[in-house]
């Protein structure tokens, strides 16, 4: 049985993935705490969403480990991912755009995933409770009866925050979650994340250095599929390695 650290929601050692002989991620160790937001910060090509890719099962890795809570991760399928509490969130917001924002949310409440709960499926007072819990922590609970397709992009990332959230996974990826947000929405996501990290561990990709502070746990900064540098923001931003090839660009 795997050695489970209760300091460590995720451990993440020598993990390696190669294309073609490249080295896309080369022997990174990764340890995530419980109630953490850790952010991956580095360069394009740097190795950042091949990393998530390959937690969430996604991309199979060539070598190393990959445990949450114990479980090694690279022995399971996605979907065993998904219901053993990590939940990933790609770039482009994937909602349901002829369904309302309320149906979004109900199509992933975890009750209707096998073929039996989904025959089963009642939307009865649980449902509409945890739906109605989480449209307002996701700033949608006046929108619930809108159209997905008439929401900003703003909104549509929030949304599908929020699909992820309804299933409560004890870990939560973002793929640069505020891309193309207003100021205002990236000021609205960043008090959500705050928020949602209370009970649960989220990593999130970004290049936005202002909302990774007003984010980041620690950071993790990556370059050319290796650790480059971690720790406190303040930290990596005066680290001469990571201005060199990263922030001074």
């Amino acid at each position: 049985m795997a050695y489970v650290n209760p300091q460590q929601i995720l451990t993440v050692e020598d993990l390696t993935v190669s294309f073609d002989g490249f080295r896309a991620v080369d022997g990174l160790n990764l340890y995530i705490a419980p109630n953490e937001c850790r952010v991956i910060i580095g360069p394009n090509g740097a190795g950042k969403t091949t990393v998530l890719d390959l937690i969430c099962g996604r991309t199979r890795a060539s070598g190393g480990t990959v445990l949450f809570k114990g479980r090694d991760l690279l022995k399971m399928r996605e979907d065993q991912i998904v219901h053993a509490g990590v939940g990933r969130k790609f770039q482009t917001p994937s909602v349901y755009e002829d369904l309302t924002v309320l149906e979004n949310l109900e199509i992933s409440y975890p009750r209707g995933h096998s073929v039996w709960g989904a025959l089963a499926f009642r939307r009865d007072g649980e449902v509409m409770d945890r739906i109605a819990e989480i449209a307002r922590t996701i700033f949608l609970a006046d929108a619930l009866d809108e159209k997905a397709a008439f929401l900003s992009h703003g909104q549509k990332q929030w949304l599908e925050i929020g699909m992820l959230l309804i299933q409560d996974p004890e870990l939560l990826m973002l793929d640069e979650p505020v891309a193309g947000m207003s100021v205002a929405e990236r000021v609205k996501t960043a008090e959500l994340l705050n928020r949602i990290v209370s009970d649960r561990s989220v990593i999130v990709i970004e290049h936005d250095m202002k909302f990774v502070a007003d984010i980041a746990t620690r950071v993790t900064v990556l370059h050319q599929g290796k650790l480059l540098a971690e720790g406190s923001m303040a930290h990596v931003q005066a680290d001469p390695k990571v201005i060199d090839v990263y922030l001074g660009h």
